[in-house]
């Protein structure tokens, strides 16, 4: 006997939360999580369970001064797990960016104190060598097919030997603390006024950005939205980032290096949610046949984000060389890849491809330097920092495949 298919029975329009109200915006997140799109929830909680746990034992882990130190610890790394996101995203992987970062730290090092080059020049150096790097990615893994894990782990070698070419018989070059490198990456921190100021912009640009939605819905005739709510969504944005900035400022305040990093990921999240090449990313990563069915030249994706993958990570490099005033044949060790690619993980970006943001790098850096400071602070060996974390990326992991069965239970890309 033949089975007849009945077709779904619409959902009615008056049904779907509309997003005009407070109200409906609850009932929209409501309907995500039930449906498997947790986002940033999960690590967010998790946050604050942390934050709360190394508090309770021991009282100095939330003073000014010691998350001044947390947010200067999370640039380097979080830098390159930006990089780690985008090549997620098309379901992908790179696993030399720890040594690409050794490798642009070297040259810097090489080049600025050894040759004598201008600062700027070396940190161009730096970073083009990177980029170069992430565009070889790209060519063999369009051009022959080759896993981008095979390709990368064969490059994870290759990189690493030319970086203990580059440094020669030097073990180590210090650089100099008086240099600007070091001073923007270990001295230089925001005045409270800027820092507010900085705030300011940062809520106002939230602002305009959902206006814009607004209007643009409005033209299309789409459910356009609440103004009211996304004047509250600045206000309390504004808010949140004042408290932060006040609190910061009982010690040092905010780091420049940690607002480079919240700035670059800040603008990949735009890039990502509000142009064309984003849209493609998260297509390709959500079905390259679709993609390409679609238009979407599928390559120069591809290309394209192995190179900003290594150019991050080439950057991520040089603030750390800066932060520790030094490289080594130690620079970009094997734990700068594993910790990059647990913050993208953890932070909520899928393994599957085509779910993911930017901010994913920064609250997955925040949760793995937070477990490492915190285990610091009451003297454990960092034996521990590796289990701890380890199972914090496998939890990540099986949330991540659990939502991504919710999803397809529900019928959802």
């Amino acid at each position: 006997m033949t089975r007849t298919r009945t077709a779904p029975t619409p959902v009615p329009t008056d049904r779907i939360p509309r997003g005009d109200t407070i109200r409906d915006v609850v009932t929209g997140f409501g309907h995500r999580v039930r449906g498997g799109d947790l986002g940033s929830l999960p690590v967010v909680v998790g946050l604050v369970l942390i934050w709360a746990i190394f508090q309770l034992l021991n009282p100095t882990f939330l003073s000014p001064q010691n998350l001044v130190n947390l947010a200067v610890q999370c640039a380097a790394v979080g830098t390159i797990a930006i990089g780690i996101v985008l090549v997620l995203l098309i379901g992908q992987i790179d696993l030399s960016v720890g040594a690409v970062s050794g490798l642009s730290g070297v040259i810097v090092g090489v080049t600025f104190v050894n040759l004598g080059w201008p600062l700027a020049v070396s940190i161009v150096a730096a970073i083009l060598a990177g980029s170069v790097l992430g565009l070889i990615y790209g060519l063999l893994f369009t051009s022959f097919g080759v896993p981008s894990f095979l390709i990368t782990l064969a490059a994870l070698l290759s990189v690493l030997g030319l970086q203990f070419w580059v440094l020669g018989k030097n073990s180590t070059i210090n650089i100099p603390f008086d240099s600007p490198l070091v001073f923007f990456t270990q001295q230089l921190f925001l005045p409270p006024w800027l820092a507010y100021t900085v705030a300011g912009i940062a809520a106002l640009g939230m602002f305009l950005t959902d206006w814009r939605t607004i209007v643009r819905r409005r033209r299309a005739g789409l459910p356009e939205g609440s103004l009211t709510l996304a004047t509250l969504k600045a206000a309390l944005l504004l808010v949140a980032l004042c408290v932060v900035v006040w609190y910061l400022a009982k010690d040092r305040g905010v780091g420049a290096m940690f607002l480079l990093f919240v700035i670059l990921v800040a603008l990949m999240n735009f890039l990502l949610r509000r142009t064309r090449w984003g849209r493609s990313v998260y297509a390709v990563g959500g079905s390259v046949e679709a993609a390409r069915r679609s238009g979407i030249r599928v390559d120069r994706v591809y290309i394209s984000v192995f190179v900003l993958c290594s150019s991050f990570a080439a950057l991520g490099g040089v603030l750390a060389a800066g932060r520790l005033a030094s490289v080594s044949l130690s620079s970009g060790g094997t734990d700068t890849s594993l910790n990059a690619i647990a913050a993208a993980v953890i932070g909520g970006t899928s393994l599957f491809g085509g779910r993911g943001r930017a901010w994913s790098a920064l609250v997955g850096i925040l949760v793995i330097q937070s477990i490492s400071n915190g285990l610091i602070l009451l003297n454990l060996d960092s034996s521990y920092r590796y289990m701890i974390t380890g199972v914090v990326t496998l939890l990540a992991v099986i949330i991540d495949s659990l939502s991504r069965r919710s999803r397809a239970s529900h019928g959802q890309a």
